[in-house]
Formats: structure tokens, sequence, C-alpha cells
């Protein structure tokens, strides 16, 4: 396995980590909705000059396009919306390590539909994975929010696991830049209608600090996710998934280095996160 693998899936981690410390800032004054539109925006623009100055034309497939729009709608659309919300009540930290679930959502989905067994390493994976919930879950009233407040990141983690697969089959087709171009293009497109739909356009709240944190929190989103694209496809995924699901641990140290003040860390949440990391360890593993 080429150390670059294992290079780029670390960075990838760190730039989410970092995405997430950066939309935990700009939330304190700004929407959600309105640091979600930012984030695709940039991504868009930054994605399309990347794709025109660095991808080479053999890459710009149209049969690709289908699964990455889709891969647009499911993932970041809903996963990434839901991660915005999941951050904005819940907090870095804990949004951090229940939407890093999505590989156990996966075997969870492919024991009951695809028949596959549950083995030693799953069963105990899992064990851990629901101790490290069950202490995020009650470490909810010391820090501010509410039980039912982890259904958000769970269900931006179950996102994430459904179009993990649709990515992987469209990268057959395309590389990734050009894939995900078309997979943030179709999520702009379809958030922006959606704003429109619901009349949301003039109640977005963004001051000019919280713009540029969504800015940054754009790039640093958008290139950890084409940081992990390029490393499945120089790599494994049972190398990749558990070095790009360290970034709960990288956001720890970030809580409490950037978020002084706005967050609490208490022993429940940061043991809660080991144990979330390293049940998913063992699940990838």
């Amino acid at each position: 396995m080429p150390l670059m693998v294992y290079v780029l899936a670390l960075a990838g981690a760190l730039c989410s980590a970092g995405a997430t410390i950066l939309i935990r800032q700009g939330l304190r004054q700004g929407d959600a909705y309105s640091g979600f539109w930012i984030n695709l925006v940039v991504g868009t623009v930054g994605l399309w000059v990347a794709v025109f100055l660095l991808a080479p034309a053999a890459t710009f497939q149209a049969s690709a396009i289908p699964y990455f729009a889709l891969s647009g709608l499911i993932g970041t659309v809903a996963g990434r919306l839901l991660r915005f919300v999941a951050i904005d009540k819940v907090g870095a930290s804990v949004a951090a390590a229940v939407n890093n679930l999505n590989p156990f959502i996966s075997t969870a989905l492919a024991i009951v539909f695809l028949g596959e067994q549950v083995t030693v390493p799953i069963l105990t994976g899992t064990a851990v994975i629901v101790l490290g919930t069950v202490l995020l879950s009650a470490s909810g009233r010391q820090v501010g929010f509410r039980v039912l407040h982890l259904l958000y990141p769970f269900l931006s983690a179950t996102c994430f696991g459904v179009v993990a697969i649709i990515r992987k089959v469209g990268l057959s087709h395309t590389g990734p830049l050009f894939g995900l171009a078309i997979n943030v293009t179709a999520a702009l497109m379809a958030f922006s209608l959606f704003l429109g739909a619901i009349g949301h356009w003039r109640t977005m709240v963004c001051t000019r600090r919280s713009l540029w944190y969504y800015i940054a929190a754009g790039v640093a989103e958008n290139v950890g996710v084409l940081l992990i694209l390029v490393a499945l496809g120089l790599g494994t995924v049972s190398v990749v998934a558990p070095l790009s699901g360290a970034a709960p641990l990288f956001v720890l140290p970030m809580t409490f280095m950037f978020l002084k003040g706005v967050e609490r860390l208490t022993w429940r949440i940061v043991v809660g996160v080991i144990l979330i990391v390293f049940g998913v360890y063992l699940l990838t593993r």
C-alpha cells in the first residue's frame, strides 16, 4: 500500500475536523441554511476551477453524471445539511463522533439486506459503539443538548453511509475531481430550489464574521472529501475508512483550543468519542 494513501486519508480527516470547528464558529452569528448554502457555493466554484485546470479530458464522462448527481442529493444536500444542524444542536465534538457511524450503518445494512455473517469483530465493534453513544447521550444534560437531538448526526451518518456505495460505482466511470464537481453542483441547484420553495431567502442570517468562517469551512470540507476520494482510488476501503474516520479525534483538541467558552468537554464526551472511533475501527478492519 503506497504511503501516500495513509497521508491522503489522514489529511482528509484533518480537513473534515477543521471544517467542523469552522462551521461551529460560523453558527454563533449565522444560521445553518446560510452556512450550508455558502459551503456549496465555495465547493462548486473551487471544484470546477480545479476540474478545468487539473482533470484530464478523458474523465469528462456523461455516464458518471447520474451517480454523482444522486450522491449530491443524498450525501451532500441531506447528509451535509443534517451535519450543519447537528453541529448547531449538539456541538462539534459530539456531532463529529456520531456522524462517524456511517461504516457501522453500512455494516448493519449489509447484514440485514445482503445476508452477511455476524463476526466477532462486528459484535465487539458494535458493543463499543453502543457504549460510546450511551456516554454521549448521558453528557447531554451536562453540556446542554437534548438526547433526541442526536438523531440529526445519526441521520447524517446514514446518508453518508448510503452514498459511499453510489460514489464508489461512480468512480468507475470518471475521476474524483469531475465526479465531486458534479456532486456539489447538483446539491447546490437542488438546495437553492429548496430555499426558494420554502421562502427562506429573505430570512437567511450571516454576518461578515460568519461569512468568512463559512467560506473557510467550505474550502476545508470539499478539500477533505476530495482527498478521501483520491485515497480510495489509490488504496483499499479497509485502510482508508479507519484513517478518515479519525476526524473526531482531531476535533477534540481543536474544540479545546478554539471553542473555549463555546462548548464544554466532559469526560463522558471524550471517552464516548474515543470509543466510537475505536468501534468503527474494529468494524472496518
